[in-house]
């Protein structure tokens, strides 16, 4: 894009607070933005900011000309003022590069209807199966969780291509029953080796979109990320697997740089 129209593509992202995870998957994408030629821009905010100065630090890159994806980066300080869904709707659905606008998650959910961006993490599950030539469609697909931020766009994207879904949650009577129909478990319950080998159908198909920090003395951190499926256990049943850290993690800041690129084709195209 540079080379051809002169233009480079921005990302702005807003992170509001301290939380070390946060600012680690900040750095992580910005890291990457630099890598690729796309232009990073930040903001960071105290956590106890005004939900009055948030709204304006996103205002700003929605008009900003120069970003073409807006991101606010999750979860947001649990501060009573701070209003998460109404933040996130105040993102312009056609910079809302992280796709959890209502507008997009509605299109998501529509037949007939095409989002303009679709969550990175669920777009990263879709690609790597579908890069390693896995069947979905008609397969028996089980996600384990329903966020708004990953489960439940898992779930509208894999029945987009025409997987039979079935959820498991909080509430779901016997869950080990369910998970042994899986042909592909896709889980992101935040429960470090919740899932257990016994969970599991022989030849299951494994993504673990789960990332734990649990104590590790031998680390030099002291800590270490592992997922929500039990690797050990698992491998020896599933036919593919993917591993945390270094699975679909990658795998989603790449989408995120995919879905700014789009955004500023988008945009250049208009213009």
């Amino acid at each position: 894009m540079k080379n051809t129209i002169g233009k480079t593509p921005g990302l702005g992202v807003i992170l509001v607070g301290g939380r070390r995870d946060s600012q680690s998957f900040v750095r992580i994408k910005m890291k990457a933005c630099m890598k690729v030629g796309i232009v990073p821009f930040t903001v960071e905010l105290p956590e106890d900011c005004s939900e009055a100065e948030l709204f304006d630090a996103v205002s700003s890159f929605n008009e900003n000309p120069l970003i073409h994806g807006v991101i606010v980066q999750l979860p947001l300080p649990k501060a009573q003022h701070l209003d998460e869904e109404k933040i996130i709707s105040y993102v312009s659905p056609e910079k809302d590069v992280d796709g959890f606008h209502p507008t997009n998650v509605g299109n998501l959910a529509m037949q007939g209807r095409e989002p303009s961006f679709i969550p990175c993490a669920s777009k990263s599950c879709i690609e790597l199966l579908l890069r390693n030539d896995v069947e979905i469609k008609g397969k028996n697909v089980v996600v384990v969780g329903r966020s708004k931020l990953v489960g439940l766009p898992t779930s509208l994207l894999m029945q987009r291509h025409h997987a039979t879904v079935t959820t498991v949650h909080a509430f779901t009577g016997n869950p080990k029953q369910v998970t042994r129909g899986a042909d592909i478990l896709v889980s992101d319950i935040g429960v470090p080796n919740m899932i257990r080998g016994h969970w599991l159908n022989p030849g299951v198909i494994v993504v673990d979109m789960g990332a734990n920090s649990v104590e590790d003395t031998d680390s030099l951190k002291g800590q270490r990320l592992i997922g929500d499926v039990c690797y050990d256990a698992a491998i020896v049943k599933a036919s593919a697997i993917t591993p945390v850290p270094g699975g679909v993690g990658p795998i989603t800041i790449s989408m995120l740089l995919s879905n700014t690129l789009d955004a500023a084709k988008r945009t250049y195209r208009h213009t």
